[in-house]
């Protein structure tokens, strides 16, 4: 890896007023020396449709899957509907993670989190992502630290931006162990080495 990692930024919500989409902008902002968060808008990305991908991927999802392949690392901020994962988010990763064999999530550094505006903070639409990244896809999920932002009304101001002090320290920790995970799982292993 390079020494300035370079982290794509996703987030599940389109709303323009999403508290998600504000933890995001907040972590691109807090991030530490030596790590930049891009951040790609799902707003573009058509519903998955196999007659269309066998014609060639739609130009936004090439984007996506470029930008995916390029990264170091992926920060994914989810909110949760119906106790589960945003169909939005969920369709940009069906996308991108076919082929199997071309899959650039495959071994893939991720780190979630996720707000609402209820007491669980997104933590079923986590849980539901580490399954799908871990079971389905063999990306590489950052187990520790979790970050649920729950009661967010009372972290996130109106103009979208994160007042909370506690949170936006845990928002920089997450990003710093982002940095440090993807660092961990991204060694190639030493060329004649015994297995």
């Amino acid at each position: 890896m390079q020494d300035r990692a370079r982290i794509l930024g996703i987030s599940g919500s389109l709303r323009q007023a999403s508290y998600n989409s504000a933890l995001l902008r907040a972590a691109r902002d807090l991030a530490p020396a030596g790590a930049q968060i891009e951040i790609f808008d799902l707003s573009d990305i058509p519903f998955y449709n196999g007659d269309v991908e066998s014609s060639g991927l739609p130009e936004p999802v090439a984007r996506l899957a470029e930008a995916v392949r390029t990264a170091n690392a992926l920060l994914i901020v989810t909110p949760e509907y119906n106790h589960s994962v945003p169909a939005v988010l969920k369709n940009a990763i069906d996308w991108i993670s076919r082929p199997s064999a071309g899959n650039p999530l495959r071994h893939k550094p991720i780190a979630l989190l996720g707000a609402s505006g209820g007491q669980y903070g997104t933590v079923r639409a986590q849980s539901h992502l580490r399954q799908i990244f871990a079971s389905a896809i063999e990306a590489y999920v950052m187990i520790k630290p979790d970050l649920f932002v729950n009661n967010a009304a009372s972290k996130i101001d109106a103009d979208g931006n994160v007042t909370d002090e506690e949170t936006r320290q845990r928002i920089a920790a997450h990003v710093e162990a982002l940095v440090a995970w993807s660092r961990l799982v991204s060694r190639e292993p030493v060329a004649g080495a015994a297995h």
